[in-house]
């Protein structure tokens, strides 16, 4: 018998598993298991038949116990950041409310193109006991569920109504999850009767595959419109994203932006795509950016934008730039590349700045436009050491953030997540060495901080076990998701935690002030509904979930605990208030587009409407 002719009795289950547990990715010449294990909370709908399959894999797919499904998705988003998109992790969760905790974690994967695989049990195919324990169901159409939920929000979605089709479908979710363009979350549902169905399964379908991520060769022709364009330049400008780490290509773009001499800017996915020290680094851009990017964007002519999606944090909602400016968007998503009338150049970011790079042979930039653009970084650059600098005034993130950056190794990785920490990272934070710094502003979802930290640190493991990885957080994102302290004190995953308390949620109470509005609902102080507001105890929190932690009254204690925390073996979390109204980083934002109220019986609130109308003629017009 040959072995194509070789069969293997096995559930669907079993099957799933042990094809999972034999793919593999080639990375720099080295062969590493493709999926590194799985998130996982147990209940009726994946414990008999997927539990059960996991069990004989727990070697080479280890399994993590989460303590909520929505943190275990946000883990395994860090772990993908981590690795640069090459591995992935599953997660798996029972029928019903466990699964569509999934949710939020998995659009956040979605708006981030990252890989993540849901295992997630379903209802039963035969119907026969319908309804079940947990069913949602659907009096118009039977076969709609609550795993219909997630179409919008993965790149793949199947729903297994019998054992062979996991023949086809595992290797799509697969491809789907490694290609660079549409990379993003896969979905399979598993009936929880199919789960236990057997199957003859091909053998030679469960032998060990190798795979590589694709790299496009860029269409000769877009490289030469593009190269047209650049040449013309007389201040131009690149945009580095987050694509150019997930294509390691941050040696391209150093090459690139030193051989023309073109001054680079970062987006929120981008910081850490160079060194602060780089003389062509000018700063992040955008909202949340800096006075010295922000500048020569508004006088740029030319720019490049290389592997970003160019949301509005990063464009000021389109009022960043002059409505003159020609963009060239090199991405290796067609939807991305074309966006605001740009020169689309699809392809990989490493090929194709490689391809501009030898196609603009003699170009520079004006060493005029050059000069100016680092004579703004210097400027930014002695803001931020005094905005970072404790001194006679109340205790900033700023300031914390500057404190663990003086003291961090280079290759320590940092997460932040959505509040007022992504800007004040995003802003204040000065890049020790490349791709060290994770702030989730994709899906700006708080609650990643620590879970993505734990699923980062899985994966630094794996490379680098001895760099730290360092979480800020404010208080209000970790009273929504904290339980992962306990999940890296269990599975020995270091993290070191810094919980910035403000008293709620401060920069959306900021936001309500510059709006015209008074306090109300955001900070403790200022909700109705709480006659006599306390502050919680983070550190006997942290401490009861098994970590070391301490409170400290002042940057200069928190450096001081940093150093302890270094030293220590364990998950430490050192906590600190922060003013809620003084502090904040006020330079280099951009103008950003949020609905206003265009009647109000307030002056305060139609005064700030018409202000932030004013700012709206900039705004450039796009497709």
């Amino acid at each position: 018998m040959s072995i194509a002719d070789k069969t293997i009795r096995l559930t669907t289950a079993q099957a799933i598993i042990r094809w999972l547990s034999n793919q593999f990715i080639e990375i720099d010449g080295q062969e590493w298991r493709l999926c590194g294990g799985g998130f996982g909370i147990f209940g009726h709908g994946n414990v008999t038949c997927l539990g059960e399959a996991l069990y004989d894999a727990r070697d080479a797919l280890p399994l993590y116990r989460g303590q909520n499904e929505q943190s275990m998705g946000f883990a395994a988003a860090g772990y993908a950041k981590q690795w640069l998109r090459q591995r992935f992790m599953f997660c798996t969760a029972s029928a019903g409310p466990g699964t569509s905790n999934l949710l939020t974690s998995a659009a956040l994967a979605h708006a981030n193109r990252l890989p993540m695989l849901m295992l997630c049990g379903d209802a039963y195919v035969t119907r026969l006991p319908d309804p079940v324990l947990q069913q949602m169901e659907n009096f118009g159409d039977p076969t709609l569920g609550v795993n219909d939920a997630f179409k919008p929000v993965v790149r793949y979605w199947d729903r297994i109504t019998h054992p062979a089709q996991i023949i086809q479908s595992l290797p799509n979710a697969i491809a789907t999850m490694l290609d660079p363009a549409d990379c993003g979350p896969a979905f399979i549902g598993l009936p929880q009767d199919v789960q236990g169905w057997a199957y003859d399964y091909p053998a030679i379908w469960f032998e060990k595959k190798v795979h590589r991520i694709r790299r496009q060769t860029p269409d000769a022709a877009e490289v030469a419109d593009a190269v047209a364009l650049l040449k013309t330049a007389q201040k131009p400008m690149i945009i580095a994203g987050g694509g150019v780490q997930y294509s390691r290509a941050v040696a391209e773009l150093t090459t690139f932006a030193e051989v023309h001499q073109i001054p680079v800017v970062e987006t929120i996915a981008g910081r850490a795509n160079m060194l602060a020290t780089h003389p062509l680094n000018i700063g992040p851009i955008g909202v949340t950016g800096s006075d010295s990017a922000n500048a020569i964007a508004a006088e740029a002519d030319v720019i490049v934008a290389v592997g970003t999606r160019l949301q509005d944090f990063t464009t000021g909602s389109w009022t960043a730039f002059s409505k003159e400016a020609r963009f060239v968007s090199v991405n290796a998503g067609r939807h991305d590349a074309g966006k605001h009338m740009s020169l689309p150049v699809v392809g990989d970011a490493k090929l194709t700045l490689e391809a501009l790079t030898n196609k603009m042979s003699g170009y520079k930039a004006p060493a005029d436009w050059v000069a100016s653009a680092q004579d703004h970084r210097t400027k930014w650059d002695a803001y931020v050491a005094d905005n970072v600098a404790p001194g006679n005034r109340p205790n900033s993130y700023a300031m914390a953030i500057g404190a663990v950056n003086a003291l961090c190794d280079k290759r320590d990785r940092v997460v932040a997540a959505a509040g007022g920490l992504p800007a004040e990272v995003t802003a204040n934070w000065r890049t020790l060495e490349q791709g060290t710094v994770d702030v989730e502003f994709g899906f700006s979802c708080m609650g990643y901080e620590i879970s993505g930290a734990w699923g980062a640190r899985i994966a630094q493991a794996e490379l680098e076990p001895d760099q730290d990885t360092i979480v800020f957080i404010g208080d209000g994102s970790y009273m929504m998701m904290n339980s992962d302290i306990y999940s890296s004190v269990l599975s020995q995953k270091k993290l070191i935690i810094l919980v910035l308390d403000n008293g709620g949620f401060a920069v959306i109470n900021k936001l309500q002030n510059n709006t015209g509005n008074e306090s109300f609902n955001n900070l403790i102080a200022d909700s109705p509904t709480i006659p006599e507001p306390f502050a919680v105890d983070f550190e006997t929190h942290a401490r009861a979930q098994g970590a070391i932690s301490e409170t400290v009254s002042n940057p200069a204690e928190l450096a001081e605990a940093f150093r302890r925390a270094k030293a220590a073996d364990k998950t430490s979390v050192i906590c600190m208030q922060v003013d809620a109204y003084e502090g904040w980083t006020t330079e280099g934002h951009t103008w950003w587009e949020c609905g206003t109220p265009e009647v109000s019986e307030r002056a305060s609130v139609r005064d700030a409407h018409a202000e932030w109308e004013s700012a709206r003629p900039k705004q450039r017009k796009g497709v």
